[in-house]
């Protein structure tokens, strides 16, 4: 008999298309639990909503998973599986227990690396060359359990978190989908998640894109690329207003200046960002106030300041 029936928890492009996938692949699924879209964040990414919408899945958007209503609900349909893709909170115990099966959980690194929040902003952050998608048994603890399927994409040194992420969310449905045989018998293979091999890490905020010049200029791109938009992105702070990077690039061949002021500077019409290892990144795009700064821009407020 297969084991087809799985409730989901899903968000963001991943649960979009983790989600398809269990259902182009004859997974019953009888309900999706799901968020509401915050006002205050920028939507830059596929909607599990619009997708239950189109294929008549019912859907909730519950604010407490310990309502103890909402957990008889969850019992109630006798799941073979749960599966969390991308879904922002921590499932807990008593739902995980409901799966017949197991309840399984897409993560965005090759665990047991880069545990907990944003895993793919944090790699890139630390200049990572590979990371991929796990596919993992759900515990109390975060992305503890034992791991059933896994693959890897590189990094490559120019890319942003973002294109990371499109990169991951693609190799997360293909993850899904070759175990997705396995998964219909309830016969799958598991590995142990060596935690001690890995690393936790928490959630980001937009202040942690301030940039500290003081870095080797390797590190300040790197952070660059970790928070790029549709990221709140990179920024520095002149005369009391923030400038955010939107495009950037190492300097090539690495810019040295004898004794630069360490930030933003304009020399030969270009804006440089001088790093504290005397090597600079090249500004290609710098907005202030949703308004872009040329060079031109840029010197004059600098020239300001200097007199101020």
């Amino acid at each position: 008999m297969s084991k087809n029936k799985a409730l989901v928890f899903a968000y963001h492009t991943v649960g979009f298309e983790c989600l398809s996938t269990l259902l182009d692949h004859g997974f019953e699924v009888p309900l999706v639990i799901t968020h509401e879209d915050s006002p205050t964040e920028n939507i830059w990414f596929r909607s599990v909503r619009e997708l239950c919408l189109k294929r008549n899945i019912p859907f909730i958007t519950p604010s407490d998973l310990n309502d103890s209503e909402l957990i008889e609900q969850l019992q109630s349909y006798q799941p073979d599986y749960l599966f969390s893709f991308y879904y922002r909170h921590m499932i807990p115990q008593q739902i995980l227990e409901i799966a017949k099966v197991a309840a399984l959980n897409m993560h965005g690194s090759l665990l047991p690396k880069y545990r907990g929040r944003v895993p793919i902003n944090w790699a890139v952050l630390h200049g990572e060359t590979k990371t991929g998608a796990t596919l993992h048994i759900m515990e109390a603890k975060p992305d503890a359990g034992d791991i059933v399927h896994q693959k890897a994409i590189p990094i490559l040194p120019d890319e942003t978190a973002y294109e990371v992420f499109n990169k991951v969310a693609i190799v997360a449905k293909t993850a899904l989908e070759e175990v997705i045989p396995d998964l219909l018998t309830g016969e799958f293979s598991r590995r142990p998640n060596r935690l001690q091999e890995g690393s936790y890490f928490g959630a980001r905020k937009p202040e942690d894109g301030r940039i500290d010049w003081q870095k080797n200029a390797q590190e300040v791109y790197n952070l660059f690329r970790a928070v790029a938009p549709p990221y709140p992105g990179a920024f520095t702070e002149i005369a009391n207003n923030k400038y955010v990077i939107h495009q950037a690039m190492l300097a090539s061949p690495p810019f040295r200046q004898n004794n630069p002021s360490l930030g933003l500077q304009v020399v030969d019409n270009r804006i440089y960002g001088f790093c504290g290892d005397d090597r600079a990144i090249l500004v290609i795009q710098l907005i202030c106030n949703d308004q872009e700064v040329s060079p031109a821009d840029l010197q004059q407020i600098l020239l300001s300041t200097t007199k101020v």
